[in-house]
């Protein structure tokens, strides 16, 4: 688990295709990796990746099929910047809110405008994380923790301070970057709940508006 807060920009400096799956070298910057062992998980642009080798200025991960095909791992090159946070412990500070590391899909960053010292954005999720994406709710965009200011069906606006346009990655978004989508876990747990016991049933991963409609959520 992490909190979405940024602890370092890292960079990609090698990435070896094997076999279906993707092996990437991260170089670490500022991230202290003295605490990291072999086996420990570190969010990278907000995909929960698992260190497998510490060459002593950043770490190598193996990437599944699975993330390659959800997140934007698959269009990362040499030289990309990345947002980095260790896994939290029972000492950390909760400063964003309970991110689990697993990507939900990707979005696109539609425009950007300067307002006052902060820095606009609006950005565009896929049309099935939309349902999850709510008015001064958290959602996690490339591993950074951040509040939702406007809600306009599938698109979504944030307003970003002078210090986390200068600490993350999100200081080179434009219009046109892909960006790795994380909907707020409580989210996630609210709708599989909601089921009750039609969540056994094979076609269960969502909820329909007939669903909705008989336990009176919904009017139709």
């Amino acid at each position: 688990m992490f909190t979405g807060i940024i602890e370092a920009v890292g960079e990609i400096t090698a990435l070896q295709p094997s076999g279906g799956d993707l092996r990437v070298r991260v170089k670490s910057g500022k991230l202290d990796l003295s605490d990291v062992k072999l086996g420990d998980s570190i969010a990278t642009n907000g995909v929960c990746l698992t260190v497998v080798d510490l060459p002593g200025d950043g770490y190598w991960a193996d990437v599944s099929a699975e993330t390659l095909a959800v997140a934007s791992v698959g269009n990362w090159k040499l030289g990309d910047r990345v947002n980095l946070e260790k896994a939290l412990t029972p000492q950390t500070r909760l400063g964003g809110h309970m991110v689990s590391g697993h990507v939900d899909g990707v979005g696109e960053v539609v425009w950007r405008k300067t307002t006052a010292r902060a820095e606009q954005f609006r950005l565009r999720a896929p049309d099935e994380l939309a349902k999850y994406i709510a008015h001064k709710g958290s959602i996690t965009v490339d591993g950074t923790s951040l509040t939702v200011n406007a809600v306009d069906g599938a698109e979504f606006e944030l307003t970003i301070v002078p210090h986390t346009i200068a600490e993350t990655v999100i200081g080179g978004y434009q219009a046109g970057t892909r960006v790795n989508l994380e909907v707020d876990l409580i989210a996630r747990y609210l709708e599989r709940l909601l089921l009750g016991d039609a969540a056994a049933k094979p076609s269960s991963e969502g909820l329909t508006m007939e669903f909705l409609a008989q336990h009176g959520f919904y009017k139709a």
